[in-house]
C-alpha cells in the first residue's frame, strides 16, 4: 500500500483563473504521475468549494473555490480531502454544505468534519491487502472547528486527540496524525508543538504531519516514528505575496507499507499554471535546507530561531493588548482570537514568560 499526503489546498484571488479553466494535468503537472502510482492521495482541503457570499467574519482572508475544484481534484488522482483546518467553515454552514456535496458529487472521501465535536472525531479508515491504516486530522482553535452544538472541523484536543491515537493504534497497522496549526511562516516548531508531536508519536502514531505554516519546516525521526514540522503549501498559489518563495514550496510526504514502512520527502513547486515536481538543483535545495533546519532540532539551535521569530511579531502583539485596552469591538475579538488559537499563545509564552521562567531565566 502506498500512500502520498500533501499539505494545503486552496483558491485564492491570485489563482482563482487557473482553476477556472484548468484540467489536471494543467493544474499539477508531473505531480498527477505520483498520484497515479499511489493507492491513496489525500490532501488537506483548505478553502470552501461554494459560489455562497456569506463569508463569516473573521481575521484574515476568507477562502473559496468553485465547485468544480472538487472533479479537478478527482481527474488528478486525489482519493480523500482532510477538512479540518481553519478555512472550511469560511462561508458558513452554506459554504461548508455545498463543499460537501461537490465532494461526494466528484466521489472523493473526506474526514475531520462533523455535526459536533464527538461527530467529528472520526477517522479515516484505509485497508488494502490485509493492512489497516488510519489517519487522524485535528486542527488548532481558529474560526472553523466544531463544538459540543457546532458543526465544524476536528479540532486538537490534549486529552481527547491523545486517546484517539491510542485507540486508532490498537485497531490499525499503522497511525497518520495531519495536525493544522503551527505559527504560520516559522520553520521552527514552537516549544510546545514539538513536545506535543513527540507525545503523538508516544501515544502510538507513526507519523505526524504539521500543516498550516505556508513553509516547508523541519523533520525528525522519534522513537518509532517521524514528525515533519510543516509541509508547506501544496496548491495554494499567491505569486505577490511577501514570502512567496517559502510559500510556493512545499512537500508531499510519500508512505510506502508493502514491507517496512518507507517514508519519502518529495518537493513540489510552483509554475505558471498550478504546480510540478520539483528536480534538479531546485529539489536538492529544498531537501538540503530541510536537512540543515532539522539538524538544529538536535543541536539546540531550533530555540535561538524560535525565539527570533517571534520577537519578529511583538509590535504586532504589544498592539493587540493596547488596542484590547480601547475596547473596540473588533480589538476585543482580535485579543480574544489571538488568545483561542495554540499558535498564538505559543507566542504570547515566549515573548512573555511567567514572572517563574523570567527569573530563572536571569
Amino acid at each position: 500500500m502506498i500512500i502520498t499526503l500533501c499539505g494545503d489546498v486552496s483558491v485564492t484571488q491570485k489563482n482563482r483563473h487557473l482553476w477556472d479553466h484548468a484540467d489536471a494535468k494543467t493544474a499539477f503537472g508531473s505531480v498527477c504521475d505520483l498520484f497515479q502510482s499511489s493507492d491513496r492521495v489525500i490532501i488537506n482541503l483548505e478553502c470552501a468549494l461554494t459560489e455562497s457570499e456569506t463569508a463569516i467574519r473573521k481575521f484574515g482572508p476568507n477562502l473559496k473555490g468553485p465547485t468544480k475544484v472538487a472533479s479537478i481534484l478527482k481527474d488528478a488522482g486525489v482519493t480523500d480531502c482532510g477538512l479540518s483546518n481553519n478555512h472550511i467553515y469560511d462561508f458558513s454552514r452554506t459554504g461548508l454544505n455545498d463543499t460537501l456535496d461537490a465532494l461526494d458529487k466528484a466521489g472523493l472521501n473526506y474526514t475531520g468534519i462533523g455535526i459536533n465535536e464527538e461527530d467529528s472525531r472520526k477517522d479515516l479508515i484505509i485497508q488494502q491487502n490485509g493492512k489497516t491504516v488510519r489517519v487522524i486530522t485535528v486542527c488548532e482553535h481558529e474560526y472553523s472547528y466544531a463544538m459540543d452544538d457546532f458543526l465544524g472541523a476536528r479540532p486538537y484536543d490534549p486529552y481527547d486527540t491523545a486517546e484517539d491515537i491510542r485507540v486508532a493504534k490498537a485497531n490499525a497497522d499503522y497511525v497518520i496524525v495531519m495536525y493544522h496549526g503551527g505559527k504560520e511562516h516559522c520553520k521552527y516548531p514552537s516549544p510546545r508543538l514539538r513536545k506535543l508531536c513527540r507525545a503523538m508519536i508516544t501515544d502510538g502514531a507513526d507519523l505526524v504531519l504539521c500543516q498550516h505554516s505556508h513553509c516547508i519546516g523541519c523533520t525528525e525521526e522519534y522513537k518509532d516514528g517521524t514528525i515533519v514540522y510543516g509541509q508547506g503549501n501544496f496548491h495554494f498559489i499567491y505569486p505577490k505575496i511577501a514570502r512567496a518563495k517559502d510559500w510556493n514550496e512545499g512537500l508531499a510526504v510519500r508512505i510506502d507499507l508493502n514491507d517496512k514502512p518507507q517514508v519519502d520527502l518529495i518537493p513540489v513547486v510552483v509554475t505558471e499554471t498550478g504546480i510540478d515536481l520539483a528536480t534538479g538543483e531546485k529539489k536538492e535545495e529544498i531537501l538540503a535546507g530541510i536537512k540543515e533546519r532539522s539538524m538544529d532540532l538536535h543541536n539546540g539551535k531550533w530555540l535561538e530561531h524560535w525565539h527570533a521569530f517571534c520577537e519578529s511579531f511583538r509590535s504586532t502583539y504589544e498592539k493587540a493588548i493596547a488596542d484590547f485596552a480601547n475596547r473596540g469591538e473588533l480589538d476585543i475579538e482580535l485579543f480574544a482570537h489571538y488568545l483561542d488559537c495554540e499558535a498564538h499563545t505559543d507566542v504570547w509564552r515566549e515573548l512573555y514568560p511567567t514572572f517563574h521562567k523570567a527569573k530563572i531565566s536571569q
